[in-house]
């Protein structure tokens, strides 16, 4: 029976020790629908006061209004706190996301990130998405300098490649991959994983709850808010949904034979599948964050990581994890 949910785990080969669970920021004060200034603020004292403490933003959340009041509410607690934020995601003219990682604009992004969040040191910054026209090393480079001059102390990418991953990691040390990974969404296992082991780096799982959907939050379309950024995303779409929903049929039928919520399940699971991995999963909501935090008293034997396996996480998905805009800039293997 694994208590790897539990512990905390070692971001890379830092030294430093993070808790398993952390904090996904995005969705506080905008995104997914209406934004509650007050409860998102409950929300997230009420995190590190149940001891979570890596927090992770990006410059890209509504424009640097995430980070700003990431960084406002928990100033006072900075000490104790890890944050983590992200650089080189943006908008074209057309308002299509595109990827910009040229070390000037690195450099200039980490300082207006120091200064949204009110702080001296950004503990991970992460390219968020990957150029294909500047070299990774030309990037990572700009990224050392930064761990150089004490402007950051630890450096991330996002969504990319194995390879990238090697490349990256020959010019620095690379402390953690963030990418998407849930029942739902694999990927990370075709090798991604593997080489975060072999390497020593920690993999940073973002929406292990499959943005709400994998915990139940919702079960048609119609039922979000319409300015609720799901209602574009692929796999919620109709007909997509309703194929979906038998996912979080089983999860539900698992986690009422454990005493526990479907969204404890999901995040167990993820953090399950090897020791390299940590899960941010995003909350809104103090009731929210109690049931995410559920997931680490939750243990799953070999035998029912194995149900999961054959019942759950076999099942078909209907629909890509991304827009086809954001999945154009996702990093592929050559």
């Amino acid at each position: 029976m694994s208590d790897s949910t539990s512990a905390a785990r070692e971001l890379g080969r830092t030294g430093e020790r993070l808790n398993a669970l952390g904090f996904g920021c995005m969705g506080l004060v905008g995104w997914y629908g209406t934004r509650d200034d007050a409860e998102a603020r409950a929300t997230l004292l009420e995190a590190a006061d149940a001891g979570i403490v890596h927090f992770d933003t990006a410059a890209s959340y509504q424009l640097g209004d995430n980070e700003r009041f990431v960084g406002e509410v928990l100033k006072p607690l900075r000490q104790r706190l890890f944050i983590a934020t992200k650089c080189g995601l943006a908008r074209n003219t057309a308002g299509a996301p595109v990827a910009d990682n040229r070390p000037d604009t690195i450099r200039s992004s980490c300082e207006a990130s120091l200064a949204r969040l009110g702080t001296e040191v950004i503990d991970l910054f992460y390219l968020h998405r990957i150029d294909p026209a500047v070299p990774i090393e030309e990037s990572v480079g700009a990224l050392r300098e930064l761990v150089v001059a004490g402007k950051i102390r630890h450096v991330g990418l996002s969504e990319c490649s194995v390879a990238t991953l090697r490349r990256a990691h020959k010019v620095q040390p690379v402390a953690a991959v963030q990418t998407e990974y849930s029942i739902w969404s694999r990927e990370p296992e075709q090798g991604m994983l593997a080489a975060c082991a072999e390497l020593g780096v920690s993999f940073v799982a973002y929406s292990p709850m499959g943005r709400g959907f994998l915990a139940g939050n919702f079960r048609r379309l119609d039922e979000l808010p319409a300015n609720d950024n799901r209602r574009n995303q692929p796999r919620f779409q109709d007909g997509a949904v309703a194929a979906n929903e038998a996912l979080v049929e089983a999860l539900r039928a698992i986690g009422g034979s454990l005493g526990a919520t479907a969204a404890q399940v999901a995040i167990a699971w993820v953090l399950a599948r090897s020791p390299v991995v940590m899960t941010i999963p995003g909350m809104k909501t103090r009731a929210h964050l109690r049931d995410n935090l559920g997931a680490l008293r939750l243990r799953l034997d070999s035998a029912t990581l194995a149900t999961i396996d054959t019942s759950v996480a076999a099942l078909p998905v209907a629909g890509e994890r991304h827009p086809p805009a954001m999945m154009n800039i996702i990093d592929r293997e050559p």
